[in-house]
């Protein structure tokens, strides 16, 4: 038994031409539902995506691949990214034609680029490792009585316990 999305009974009764007619309408219908569920599917997809169409002059990192660059980055420990690099030309929305040192070796246009923010521009977070530097959790000052505001991280969690020890010794 052949299986065919025409029901039994239209065809015997359906001439060639009908046939041809509903079988066009048919692949319409399902043309139709696949371009509506791809829309969907693109739109759940992209739903926390920023569209990022950048100009000549502006200045982007590129991102290092292993494959792309072996010298730059022989194993993952390394840098994921270089630059910044001034976009030259813009190709295309998603490619770019960017300033490239002759060291590189490789053609200058690229697709995997994330936007240079200068320092005004930029989360201004120091590194906590530095003498002079501070994390973005900083510590709110508090008495006996406040408990500090944001998340708990190590350091002060130590400051949190060394505070308590001092209250316990003054008790």
């Amino acid at each position: 038994m052949h299986l065919s999305p025409l029901p039994l009974s239209e065809r015997v009764n359906l001439d060639s031409a009908k046939r041809a007619d509903f079988v066009k309408k048919l692949h319409e219908q399902v043309r139709i539902n696949i371009e509506r569920r791809t829309d969907q599917i693109a739109q759940r997809v992209n739903k926390g995506r920023q569209r990022m169409v950048f100009e000549p002059g502006d200045w982007m990192w590129m991102h290092l691949h292993k494959e792309r660059f072996p010298v730059q980055r022989p194993n993952k420990l390394l840098p994921r990214g270089d630059g910044p690099f001034q976009v030259l030309k813009r190709i295309n929305d998603n490619a770019y034609k960017l300033d490239l040192p002759a060291a590189y070796n490789v053609s200058a246009t690229f697709n995997d680029l994330s936007p240079f923010l200068a320092d005004d521009e930029a989360d201004l977070r120091t590194n906590p490792f530095q003498e002079e530097g501070n994390d973005t959790n900083q510590y709110v000052p508090f008495d006996k009585v406040r408990v500090p505001l944001g998340p708990v991280t190590r350091a002060l969690a130590k400051r949190l316990r060394e505070e308590l020890q001092g209250l316990v010794r003054e008790v």
